[in-house]
């Protein structure tokens, strides 16, 4: 698998109809985060920028998943593929409870 971090040009204005989508796109996205597609998903505070962190086989895998977004009709983005993507929840065991 390689890592894909997405820059998503978000619309200037949102309109009711990208509002209303919004809780399908969180769904959508959590689904991809349980299953470890998805490894990061931030939100710019002006809301202008998504970037998403995905592990995937090729950046076409990437663009089929991108293509599901209930947002897609609202928003441009640019693939880079990466050397590695590293974050404190790959270096921090979980805590196990038993």
């Amino acid at each position: 698998m390689n890592q894909f971090m997405v820059e998503v040009t978000l619309p200037e204005t949102l309109t009711q109809e990208i509002v209303e989508l919004v809780p399908s796109q969180r769904n959508f996205v959590d689904d991809l985060l349980q299953r470890g597609v998805i490894l990061s998903y931030t939100l710019a505070s002006d809301r202008s920028k998504l970037w998403v962190v995905f592990d995937a086989m090729d950046a076409k895998e990437v663009r089929t998943f991108l293509n599901a977004f209930p947002i897609i009709d609202f928003i441009e983005y640019t693939i880079h593929e990466l050397a590695f993507h590293n974050s404190a929840d790959s270096v921090v065991p979980a805590i196990s409870l038993n």
